[in-house]
């Protein structure tokens, strides 16, 4: 019979300590492979296995893409790459980033779901806005636990307050409560495991997460566009966690959706300061080209003056809305 054999770990910001601290307590006879995402800069080197084999009993590395899943050890997600579980191998994908990250939690605890089912115990960490919700909800329905840091408890609580907020959490408890918690539900037995999906029945799970021949058409078109492509956003509710996907593979939480707007708002808003300014500048140049001609044309170098002057107040006022100062422009 079965047990609980595979623990999925999502954290993002404060996860370092946090992922170690839980390591350090894990015991060394864990029957269970334990796979770990944590958000990193694409262009970092991380030294995530070599601190948490120091920290533990557990050996942990980056995988090799088609590594086989043997329990008693730890397999971190590199940088800059999702990590995917696929029948009896962790697979490692550059597919589109969710929710802005690559690594993302929701790509471990969905492929993780669906291919272990209620053998899968997913934790929700530290880390800003949602991602790992999604996938926690997944966890969910193919009958896995779903363990979340206790927010008060979290360096950073929103992550797991989204996920105790969406999904129906099993387990909710202190960073200092979970190792053991899991060391107990790895000997759960699964009385009725859904049998892994066969490779020839279906194209792998890796190669569907990167061609996205899996994505299009499923939910109903949003009318947004998906920050990451320009392509149309398809929405979607998984066990009543609304969610965003593109037909290129791009997908978003609806937290992480509008933290990207946002960001991309900024960015468009200081384009637009900037190609103000720029234009302030040729008018004033054009400006001071008439004023050197002694045949010049008053009319055009007043127009230069009031174009350049209005250019130069839309761009004081868009500076100040985008720097949060109070008051009006000049």
């Amino acid at each position: 019979m079965a047990g609980r054999d595979i623990i999925l770990i999502g954290a993002s910001a404060g996860g370092v300590q946090t992922l170690t601290e839980l390591a350090r307590h894990l015991p060394g006879d864990l029957p269970a492979a334990v796979f770990m995402v944590i958000h990193l800069s694409p262009f970092s080197h991380s030294s995530m296995p070599a601190i948490l084999s120091r920290a533990g009993p557990l050996p942990a590395a980056h995988p090799r893409d088609g590594e086989p899943i043997l329990p008693g050890r730890i397999y971190v997600a590199p940088p800059d790459h999702h990590l995917v579980i696929e029948p009896e191998q962790v697979r490692i994908s550059r597919g589109p980033t969710e929710n802005g990250h690559r690594p993302a939690v929701d790509v471990l605890f969905r492929t993780g779901a669906e291919v272990y089912g209620p053998r899968v115990v997913a934790v929700v960490l530290t880390g800003n806005l949602d991602d790992g919700t999604v996938g926690l909800a997944i966890v969910k329905k193919h009958r896995g636990v779903a363990v979340v840091q206790d927010p008060e408890d979290a360096d950073y609580p929103s992550m797991p307050r989204s996920a105790i907020a969406s999904v129906e959490v099993d387990h909710v408890l202190p960073l200092a409560g979970i190792a053991s918690l899991l060391g107990e539900l790895v000997h759960q037995p699964v009385d009725d495991p859904e049998p892994p999906p066969k490779e020839e029945d279906a194209m792998s799970i890796k190669r569907e997460l990167e061609l996205g021949e899996d994505r299009e058409g499923k939910g109903a078109p949003s009318g947004l566009i998906c920050p990451d492509c320009g392509g149309s956003l398809f929405e979607r509710e998984e066990t009543g966690v609304l969610h965003f996907r593109c037909r290129t593979g791009h997908a978003y939480s609806s937290e992480s959706l509008l933290a990207k707007q946002s960001e991309s708002l900024e960015a468009s808003l200081w384009a637009a300061v900037r190609a103000l300014e720029e234009n302030a500048a040729l008018a004033h140049r054009l400006e001071r080209r008439l004023q050197r001609d002694r045949s010049r044309d008053a009319d055009a170098e007043t127009r230069y003056t009031r174009r350049a002057r209005e250019a130069e107040r839309h761009a004081d006022a868009l500076r100040r809305i985008l720097m949060g100062e109070p008051g009006k422009a000049k």
